[in-house]
């Protein structure tokens, strides 16, 4: 009778090369990992750093007040949140910043959303990642859009079809054909306002 071989054995044995190229690749996935995350986390400070200096443009150096907390926007819907806090070359606060995200046309939009020491009125937005349709939804990053938050009531906002977007107030005019990524950008901010204004005033940051 002929000897029958064992199905682990015969699998180990034809299977080895895979095993140890397998464990191999994976040693060398985690040390490209581990070389690289100071970079990436290097990378993402001056990103976050940057954007709120471009929205707070005498801040000369910022410190994280609040990182990556968890936010309920709903009864179904939860995020997490970083927040901020915009210094002057004399150490003086002059704003704050907080990521903010939501469901855009096309992908999740990113922002960067800056007020001012009272959270009273919003200092603007930058968006920090957007798949937005190219020449449409894009426009969210352009003047035109952008600027009607500068100045705004920190408070959830109203989008209009129509109206002088150079007045400012808390009516935001949407962009002519991309109404849909102009809704995404209003939702974030109406999503969060409240919410964060909350969590800066029971960490004791606002009065």
């Amino acid at each position: 009778m002929p000897h029958k071989t064992n199905p682990l054995v015969l699998f180990i044995k034809e299977s080895w090369l895979l095993l140890v190229s397998a464990f191999i690749f994976g040693l060398l996935l985690a040390g490209i990992n581990a070389a690289w995350s100071p970079k990436v986390a290097a990378n993402k400070e001056l990103k976050i750093q940057d954007a709120i200096v471009a929205l707070i443009p005498a801040t000369a150096n910022t410190q994280i007040a609040v990182d990556n907390q968890p936010i309920k926007l709903s009864d179904k819907d939860s995020a997490k949140t970083s927040i901020f806090k915009a210094l002057d070359k004399n150490n003086k606060l002059i704003g704050f910043a907080f990521t903010a995200s939501g469901a855009g046309y096309a992908d999740r939009i990113d922002l960067m959303i800056a007020v001012d020491p009272d959270f009273k009125k919003f200092l603007g937005y930058k968006v920090i990642f957007s798949n937005e349709t190219a020449g449409f939804g894009s426009k969210i990053k352009k003047p035109f859009y952008r600027d009607q938050y500068i100045g705004a009531p920190a408070k959830k906002l109203t989008l209009k079809k129509l109206g002088n977007a150079k007045k400012i107030d808390d009516e935001i005019i949407a962009i002519s054909g991309a109404t849909i990524s102009s809704t995404a950008v209003i939702d974030i901010f109406n999503k969060y306002v409240d919410k964060v204004k909350e969590l800066m005033t029971q960490k004791g940051l606002l009065q």
